[in-house]
């Protein structure tokens, strides 16, 4: 029951961010946010459960941190995905910044670090939102 919960906290955490992706019409929007945090936290909890079935067998090693690692590598394949260069300059470098931090979320809950993920959560949300409001109200003046 606990890894449902997991999941669904994932999913939900991504829709949040994804949301306010979509709301600024960005490329990878309510979707693609939910995916990369359901599916993080699905390789993370996969891992650690292999982990645990395999923790006490002679002869067969296994570090579940190889996978958060691959996680990582991997969001940055996505995100480099999202990176385009216009004359106008660099666009999708924050997409990408947010996906990968989506990313950790998803570990962070399939670890069961729930307040860490919520608090990650929360400043993403802040970031995205507040700062983009600053920089385009403030600093590109």
């Amino acid at each position: 029951m606990e890894i449902i919960i997991q999941l669904i906290l994932a999913t939900f955490l991504g829709i949040l961010i994804g949301l306010e992706r979509e709301i600024k019409k960005k490329e990878a929007g309510l979707q693609t946010y939910s995916l990369v945090a359901l599916g993080t936290c699905l390789f993370t909890i996969i891992s650690f459960e292999l982990f645990n079935s395999f923790f006490d067998k002679t002869g067969i090693s296994f570090d579940p941190s190889r996978i958060i690692m691959a996680i990582a590598v991997g969001i940055g394949f996505i995100g480099a995905g999202v990176i385009f260069r216009q004359p106008s300059g660099i666009i999708g470098l924050t997409t990408a910044a947010g996906l990968w931090t989506t990313a950790a979320i998803g570990i962070a809950i399939g670890v069961k670090l729930y307040f860490l993920a919520i608090l990650t959560t929360f400043f993403t949300l802040l970031i995205l939102a507040g700062f983009g409001l600053v920089e385009k109200k403030i600093l590109r003046k």
